[in-house]
């Protein structure tokens, strides 16, 4: 829940950006913000299995870090910026959590009740 909560943040965030290209402050707010809803993706990823995906949002985390930035061009930054919109909608799809298991579920896994 919380993932796909900041997948959406970060798919609203990503289009505003593509319109407010010139605030500085947003922009780190933006890398910030991807960065991290990115990792949340990695985690969510691996978890899963679907390691491929757990790749994917491990670069987009390294290119939007905080920390040591990458510069890029306006046209640059505006195709990486669609790129990842699509990148981040297509995974809401695609990386959905499983079901949640109740506590005999947890305590012999090898039975998998779920919960209700």
């Amino acid at each position: 829940m919380t993932s796909r909560f900041m997948k959406w943040l970060s798919i609203m965030a990503l289009l505003l950006g593509l319109m407010l290209r010139s605030s500085s402050n947003f922009r780190m707010v933006l890398e910030l913000l991807v960065c991290v809803t990115a990792l949340t993706a990695v985690i969510q990823a691996f978890r899963a299995g679907k390691h491929l995906w757990g790749g994917v949002f491990l670069s987009i985390a390294m290119l939007f870090n905080p920390v040591f930035p990458f510069t890029f061009s306006a046209p640059m930054f505006f195709g990486l910026d669609l790129v990842c919109v699509a990148t981040f909608v297509i995974s809401l799809m695609a990386l959905k959590p499983g079901p949640r298991l109740s506590i005999q579920g947890i305590i012999h896994p090898h039975r998998r009740i779920e919960s209700l």
